[in-house]
């Protein structure tokens, strides 16, 4: 992906700003730096690898040159418009030039597609009254607790004498956030007598944590230790945090939406899939599938493309600031795949226009390349129904969420030996459970119901129904 000019060179040092290369994204989180401060750097060589909201993509240099300055480190969040990287493209200036650029009020400006961000994204340092300052501060804000000396507001007061040496902190109540206070109540500490690091003098977990762990110093800090509840401490070195940003975010977001907004509708059906099983062996043996794996999934996902053909107001949307029903000629198929980062659901397009080895051939490039964590964000836009394979985790059948903007997902459970009435004689058969989840909106229970029942015989004979159904 080349990257157009980014930024105006301030001396010969140009300023690379974190582009939206998604739609609409507004931060990502810096996964690795390729390069580093003194590395020389071509025009479109990769020099950071980011992930999205959607997907993990890596960003080529717009410019050639010196690598100056790194901006952002591993593993911080970003926002889109920020700088990153600065790189001397060698046509002279100086650091200082370069340091005034990327910290001028042209950082608030906005990349062209994203919109404009709020100009509060750097904030500036809070102001404490000290021993010598003669002027009245302001009035504290709600979420800032007001120092100790602060006057009520109209209330005039002299400025006090100068003293001998400005204390390290200005007296009052300590700074530190509630879920901090919390943690520090938890445990017995006493906020007064934790020593902060967090920017502005602030209080945070780790501080209230060493707190606990530093051996008593005087009798106050022996009464709080032996304070400590045993059991809190316990259960707070016996969990772990996880921060929830990226893919995962996303998909959190995402799927609150989903089930919030449209009213989801859940059936079942079981299926004797023998004869699938039977036709996957054989095309297994096929020289056109010798270079994919053909799987009980390819055909399920052709199944349901035939369903579709047959009920194409399945495969549709609901268009709600003009209360529409918008219905799909074509067929983006979604593939729900876990991944490290979390889940994915990327899509083969027009997969409805595919043979059985392109679709084959699509659905192998999506898992291999979600797998890899190199999922792109048009991958992952545009679907229109999907499929989720649980049977691979050993799960019979689930009630799956909706993918946001789709009408329809299928659930396909584990293939299982079970005993089956087969020809009027109960027989030991492969079977499976089909779950259809749709947004009753857009497919009432009639249509839903023809929807899993016809997915469901294209599966008990396959070759039958393809020469029935075209």
């Amino acid at each position: 992906m080349a990257i157009s000019k980014n930024e105006p060179a301030v001396g010969g040092v140009q300023s690379f700003r974190l582009p939206d290369v998604g739609e609409g994204l507004v931060e990502a989180e810096l996964l690795t730096w390729y390069v580093k401060p003194g590395d020389e750097v071509e025009v479109n060589q990769m020099i950071c690898e980011i992930e999205t909201a959607k997907a993990v993509v890596e960003l080529p240099s717009p410019f050639a040159g010196t690598v100056r300055e790194l901006l952002a480190e591993e593993g911080q969040t970003v926002e889109v418009g920020a700088v990153i990287i600065t790189v001397d493209d060698g046509s002279g200036g100086s650091a200082g030039e370069a340091a005034a650029d990327t910290g001028s009020e042209e950082r608030e400006k906005p990349l062209v597609g994203y919109g404009e961000k709020a100009a509060s994204t750097q904030r500036r340092p809070r102001r404490r009254p000290g021993p010598s300052a003669p002027v009245s501060p302001p009035v504290p804000r709600i979420s800032e607790p007001a120092p100790a000396n602060t006057p009520a507001v109209g209330e005039t007061r002299a400025a006090p004498a100068p003293a001998q040496a400005a204390p390290a902190q200005a007296p009052g109540r300590p700074l530190a956030k509630p879920p901090v206070r919390k943690l520090a109540k938890d445990l017995g500490v006493d906020l007064a007598s934790v020593t902060p690091t967090g920017e502005n003098g602030v209080v945070t977990r780790e501080d209230v944590r060493a707190a606990v762990g530093q051996a008593p110093e005087g009798p106050r800090a022996a009464e709080t230790v032996e304070a400590a509840p045993a059991a809190a401490a316990d259960r707070t070195a016996r969990e772990r945090r996880v921060p929830v940003k990226g893919v995962r975010k996303h998909t959190a977001a995402a799927m609150v939406g989903s089930a919030f907004t449209a009213p989801h509708v859940t059936e079942f059906l079981q299926v004797d899939v023998t004869r699938t099983m039977k036709a996957v062996a054989r095309l297994r043996e096929r020289p056109d599938f010798a270079d994919v794996r053909v799987s009980p999934l390819l055909l399920v996902a052709k199944a349901l493309l035939m369903a579709v053909r047959r009920h194409p107001e399945v495969n549709a949307s609901w268009d709600e600031e003009n209360q529409e029903i918008v219905v799909k000629d074509y067929v983006n198929l979604g593939i729900a795949a876990a991944t490290e980062r979390g889940l994915v659901v990327p899509n083969v397009k027009d997969a409805d226009a595919m043979t059985l080895p392109e679709l084959a051939a699509g659905l192998k490039r999506l898992t291999e390349t979600a797998r890899a964590g190199k999922t792109s964000p048009a991958d992952m836009s545009g679907g229109t129904i999907t499929i989720t394979n649980v049977g691979v985790f050993g799960v019979d059948a689930g009630t799956p969420i909706l993918n946001p903007g789709e009408a329809a997902i299928l659930a396909f459970g584990q293939i299982r030996d079970m005993p089956w009435v087969h020809k009027g004689k109960l027989r030991i058969r492969k079977v499976t459970t089909l779950s259809l989840s749709f947004d009753h909106r857009l497919v009432d229970g009639e249509l839903g119901s023809k929807v899993l029942r016809d997915i469901g015989t294209a599966l008990e004979d396959p070759e039958l129904t393809a020469l029935a159904w075209g």
